[in-house]
């Protein structure tokens, strides 16, 4: 597994990793799964993710550059390529 962004979420994150390629390869891949059993550690782990950039002053850059993107991202998911029919 790889380490944390933050290393004080490594265990947490090491955590979930387990957790979720244990229930991705036994219950997901095989049609058993009906919820992801490994959210609540997803959570934990993002809420020190998150406590963590926030520290650092990271989480004001990630903001800006997924606003400076919007547009960039929404014109991506209307999927519109530039038509080659003349």
């Amino acid at each position: 597994m790889s380490a944390s962004l933050a290393p004080e979420c490594n265990e947490v994150k090491e955590r979930y990793d387990n957790c979720f390629l244990k229930w991705y390869s036994e219950k997901f891949l095989r049609g058993n799964a009906t919820t992801n059993e490994c959210e609540p550690l997803f959570k934990q782990y993002n809420q020190c993710l998150m406590k963590a950039l926030k520290e650092r002053g990271i989480d004001t850059m990630i903001a800006e550059a997924r606003e400076d993107n919007r547009e960039n991202d929404a014109e991506h998911m209307r999927g519109s390529c530039p038509s080659s029919i003349s």
